[in-house]
């Protein structure tokens, strides 16, 4: 696969749709400690960056539309290294929480947030390393 300093380096790259990129890209770097990395535009696209993971943080223009409210028709996954941490900056930057830190029997400490326009993330912290056959039925 070739490299473009311009383009996005993530295999699999979400694109959200925010009705103000601005409010938006200040909003996750602030909540979710995203860093923005190319501009295009001023109220047009953004590429943010979340350790290897990228993100397109994209304008309402052409056939793209927010979310709905109290809907969710997809989420985003972002892996961290402290959830609980995590949790605490995301709250205190105002995101809506649905789930507070908790952990799972898959070895995952997980909490949900929706962001400005109501998107639904999840951000996941391993805590342990648990053999997936356990979960066969």
């Amino acid at each position: 696969m070739r490299i473009n300093r311009s383009a996005p380096i993530a295999t699999v790259i979400p694109v959200l749709t925010y009705p103000d990129v601005r409010a938006a890209v200040a909003w996750l770097t602030a909540a979710f400690g995203f860093e923005e990395r190319v501009r295009v535009g001023e109220n047009h696209r953004s590429q943010m960056r979340f350790g290897d993971g990228d993100l397109i943080v994209a304008d309402t223009g052409s056939h793209r539309s927010p979310p709905v409210p109290d809907q969710v028709v997809a989420s985003v996954m972002v892996r961290v290294e402290d959830a609980r941490a995590h949790f605490a900056r995301a709250r205190a930057a105002g995101a809506s929480i649905v789930m507070e830190p908790t952990d799972f029997e898959y070895g995952e400490r997980q909490y949900e947030a929706r962001d400005l326009a109501g998107h639904l993330w999840t951000f996941t912290e391993t805590i342990a390393d648990v053999d997936p056959a356990a979960f066969r039925h």
